[in-house]
């Protein structure tokens, strides 16, 4: 038994190293191609961290849905629209970047770190355990009023607003070009 554990930790180690290796290479590297690989990496130590936690269908739909078409649909933006790695510096906002990772710190530890840590708020899981047992229970939960259908709304509208904002910014970036060249 002691062989297993050595292996989880070992397993949970090197998932660990390959998800936020991924992440700081994201944060840091300044070539958007690249940044996309990077997430695919990281997302790829997420999907691990699922198989560990013996929850196959959520590491399927990780490595599926996230690596498989968000990432690829990110790096086909970012090969589509070459004119936006070479941003000036009118993006760059360092007042507005540092309150909002204050702001994003406060909100993880409100969400996150306090309940898990010190048990504040913390919600009662056995009604969500006992609701999603499985894969056929999972997909009703989706789409149920009383199961997971708000977030997952909310989720779409979020990847919707990032889609209208990306052609937005696009669309300055070509107008931007052609005032230049007419």
């Amino acid at each position: 038994m002691g062989d297993v554990n050595f292996f989880l930790w070992l397993a949970f180690v090197v998932f660990t190293i390959i998800t936020l290796g991924g992440a700081i290479a994201v944060v840091t590297t300044r070539n958007l191609f690249r940044g996309t690989i990077w997430l695919m990496v990281s997302l790829f130590g997420v999907a691990g961290y699922y198989v560990l936690l013996e929850v196959p269908f959520l590491a399927a739909v990780q490595v599926l849905v996230y690596i498989g078409a968000i990432a690829i649909l990110f790096t086909f933006a970012v090969m589509l629209t070459r004119s936006l790695t070479a941003l000036t510096d009118r993006y760059n906002r360092p007042v507005a970047n540092i309150v909002g990772a204050v702001a994003l710190f406060a909100l993880l530890m409100l969400g996150v770190i306090l309940p898990v840590w010190y048990g504040i708020g913390q919600p009662d899981t056995t009604i969500i355990n006992a609701a999603v047992t499985d894969t056929e229970a999972l997909g009703a939960a989706l789409v149920d009023k009383d199961g997971f259908v708000l977030p997952f709304e909310v989720v779409s509208l979020l990847l919707t607003a990032a889609m209208i904002g990306a052609i937005v910014i696009a669309r300055e970036v070509e107008e931007d070009e052609k005032g230049k060249r007419g």
